[in-house]
């Protein structure tokens, strides 16, 4: 094998080792470019020095349902983008099975619920989600402004779909940003998510 092809060969595991590189809480949170549901192409990276909050959503799951009929989400949603952090809500559920959205029907709903994400962001092939090893919907995470993944797992401390609940519960994204607001490391920054499984493509 020549030397130049050699070289190719390292070039492209390296590049393939970037692009499937898996998020780690305390790492730098791997990029990723996505479309939006008005047709814009978003990147990660392109929001550095903010606060980014992403969230793994299907609309027609139960936990989900559980935290968007009682105004939660859109609440934090509303919340947090007023403080210019970026919440970007993700649907990585593949066309044909539950979750699957047009993004008309994602304007829809964002319009019908209230909702107020920065952007929603579709990954049908499931690369993204994959490379942050989302699990459920809901499955949250939040980056600092230099890029590093701070807080990965479950919205909040009870896992249930009944929305009184929500009250009784430590919800942890708060908690995380609080945290980071105060120059301190969220406490916890791994929970174990709950929700339904997201339906990637087979």
């Amino acid at each position: 094998m020549s030397i130049k092809t050699l070289l190719g060969a390292c070039c492209a595991l390296l590049i393939s080792a970037q692009v499937f590189a898996s998020a780690k809480v305390g790492s730098t949170a791997p990029n990723f470019t996505l479309k939006d549901s008005h047709g814009n192409t978003v990147t990660l990276s392109d929001f550095a020095g903010k606060h980014v909050v992403l969230e793994w959503t299907n609309h027609q799951c139960p936990y989900v349902v559980k935290h968007y009929g009682s105004d939660n989400m859109q609440s934090l949603q509303r919340d947090y983008t007023s403080q210019d952090v970026v919440w970007l809500s993700i649907i990585s559920s593949a066309p044909g099975k539950q979750g699957h959205v047009s993004a008309d029907k994602a304007n829809a709903l964002t319009s019908s619920r209230g909702a107020a994400p920065t952007h929603v962001l579709f990954d049908p092939e499931g690369t993204v989600g994959k490379q942050y090893a989302a699990k459920t919907t809901p499955h949250m995470y939040i980056i600092d402004p230099q890029g590093v993944l701070q807080y990965a797992g479950a919205i909040d401390s009870i896992k249930s779909t009944n929305p009184k609940d929500i009250p009784k519960a430590v919800n942890y994204v708060t908690a995380g940003m609080m945290a980071l607001e105060k120059g301190l490391s969220p406490d916890p920054d791994l929970t174990i998510p709950y929700g339904c499984s997201i339906k990637y493509k087979s």
